[in-house]
């Protein structure tokens, strides 16, 4: 079981912020209390100005990216690239993140402050990995955040083609394995890469309403 965070010292008033805009506050901290607190509010973090280094902002996207795990989109195709991978949950949590940060990637957001944050959050048991292989080379995964029934999504990455939707398709079996349809995976925002796999967008206020329901569903087996 994870690890007690202790007491933050901020509250994140999301259900408070203006419909319609993204970025609800900046400032705070990246301690392991602080994280949480902003996760089961429903915000995140994401750092503001060149390269993401300052100041750090909080972010509650409306609308916001979601996937039901249940209703994973998974084609014949996708199925068929699975076969040539191995993925592995938790045995690569630093790597992921570094392949997330790849500076040859758009946004550069994943400062060495929030490498730090995360790898701590990993330690105490709320932040995991899952790592696809494809002969003993790391070629794809992600990593977030699990709290209860919410798996917070953070990024992505993939060197071989698929990689990243493996990873994807493998966290929603995870969550979908007991049968309890309150858990949920925030993507933050949609793309075309998330939407082809069954992300949709919700109001702030209906995920917020998911997010209360999926902080009450139990944490799954794999990481309890």
């Amino acid at each position: 079981m994870p690890r007690h965070p202790g007491p933050s010292g901020y509250a994140f008033q999301v259900a408070n912020a203006e419909p319609g805009e993204d970025l609800i506050g900046v400032g705070a901290d990246l301690q392991p209390a602080t994280l949480i607190a902003a996760y089961r509010s429903g915000a995140f973090p994401m750092g503001l100005g060149r390269g993401g280094r300052n100041p750090m902002g909080w972010w509650s996207p409306d609308p916001r990216g979601i996937i039901r795990p249940a209703e994973m989109h998974v084609s014949r195709s996708l199925r068929r690239s699975m076969r040539h991978f191995d993925v592995t949950i938790d045995v690569a949590f630093d790597q992921v993140m570094l392949g997330c940060a790849d500076p040859a990637r758009t946004g550069r957001w994943i400062t060495p402050a929030i490498l730090r944050a995360y790898r701590e959050l990993h330690r105490l048991g709320w932040a995991h990995s899952i790592e696809v292989w494809q002969e003993s080379h790391l070629v794809g995964g992600l990593y977030g955040i699990a709290i209860g029934g919410l798996f917070a999504g953070e990024s992505m990455f993939h060197r071989a083609t698929d990689a990243s939707k493996a990873a994807l398709v493998t966290l929603a079996e995870i969550l979908v394995a007991e049968g309890d349809s309150r858990r949920v995976i925030d993507v933050q925002w949609v793309t075309p890469h998330l939407a082809s796999l069954g992300a949709v967008e919700v109001t702030r206020e209906t995920y917020l309403t998911l997010l209360t329901a999926a902080l009450e569903a139990p944490l799954p087996a794999r990481w309890s």
